[in-house]
């Protein structure tokens, strides 16, 4: 389906808890494990992406929070992955409670993972994220072993940080069929809010010329993506901030409580529950004038975002 501005919008990014037990400095350091909110339930979340595709969805991202934190998580892959037409289901995970689950998660349907690793330093790891490192490298080996791929890290940069990790992560690409993605740090939360701590991704690139320029492999994908030639995997970098990609946005999100967000950069939510209720043909209406409604562009930079954690906004 086509917004107001003729963008195709085929990408779906489900969040099904909002819960986390990690506290990211640039999420939701203060709250640590939030209270379990309503969420919607398995059949609920097939419905809602069953109509999605119906008005031209074809992929879909599992979000939180964590989505390992749901004790269903397994069963709402398994409906996600059976709805016939789907070209692609992944999921976003910090990775703590992935030991052990990655071959389930391929079994049920799952086809790819991004984890999120702001630190290959137990020390430096445990302080962006108030976690352990130990069960995400396992986790990552296993979701190799699985065949969830190609494997994304997610790195968001703090200068003074980890920003000095930035060729380790590099390096990683070499034998791996891993993705590292760097992420601009959006002006929300603890370290957000401090300009100093921002790094630009333009930075980052222009410190090494040896990185090429390769296709993008998704259409409407947020990063831009490189590659150190012979290695296996890829530098990517999303710069929402230095460098905005609305033009080319294909996503919505639905939160776990069936709000809708046409655009997580800025503060419009439409809420599903009453359309859930009253039939599908309903529920498919609000999903379309949602859609078609989406924003030209996000405002992160607006003060009523750096007000918010990234975790009130389904980050």
């Amino acid at each position: 389906m086509l917004d107001q501005f003729g963008r195709n919008i085929t990408y779906l990014r489900l969040s099904v808890t909002e819960r986390c037990q990690l506290r990211c400095t640039y999420c939701r350091v203060e709250e640590g494990i939030c209270p379990k909110a309503k969420e919607l339930s398995p059949a609920e979340y097939e419905r809602i992406v069953r109509a999605c595709m119906q008005l031209g969805i074809q992929k879909v991202r599992l979000t939180g929070g964590e989505p390992l934190l749901r004790k269903d998580i397994l069963e709402i892959v398994e409906r996600i992955a059976q709805l016939e037409g789907l070209q692609d289901l992944s999921m976003t995970t910090n990775a703590q409670m992935l030991p052990g689950k990655a071959q389930l998660l391929k079994q049920a349907g799952l086809r790819r993972l991004n984890i999120s690793l702001d630190s290959l330093k137990p020390e430096v790891f445990h302080e962006l994220t108030g976690g352990d490192i130990q069960p995400v490298l396992q986790g990552m080996e296993e979701a190799v072993e699985a065949g969830l791929l190609p494997l994304k890290l997610n790195i968001v940069l703090v200068r003074g940080i980890n920003d000095a990790e930035i060729d380790d992560f590099i390096a990683l690409t070499r034998e791996n069929p891993i993705d590292v993605r760097f992420i601009e740090l959006m002006p929300i939360g603890d370290h957000g809010e401090n300009a100093d701590r921002c790094i630009s991704n333009q930075d980052v690139l222009a410190a090494r010329p040896y990185l090429q320029s390769v296709q993008a492999r998704y259409p409407g994908q947020p990063s831009v993506d490189y590659q150190v030639p012979g290695y296996r995997g890829r530098v990517g970098f999303i710069s929402p901030i230095s460098h905005q990609f609305c033009a080319d946005c294909n996503r919505i999100r639905v939160m776990s409580d069936g709000t809708l967000r046409p655009c997580l950069g800025v503060d419009r939510e439409i809420p599903l529950t009453s359309a859930l209720a009253q039939g599908d043909e309903v529920l498919r209406e609000a999903i379309c004038a949602a859609i078609f409604r989406k924003p030209a562009v996000h405002r992160f930079e607006s003060c009523t975002f750096a007000e918010r954690n990234m975790s009130r906004i389904g980050g």
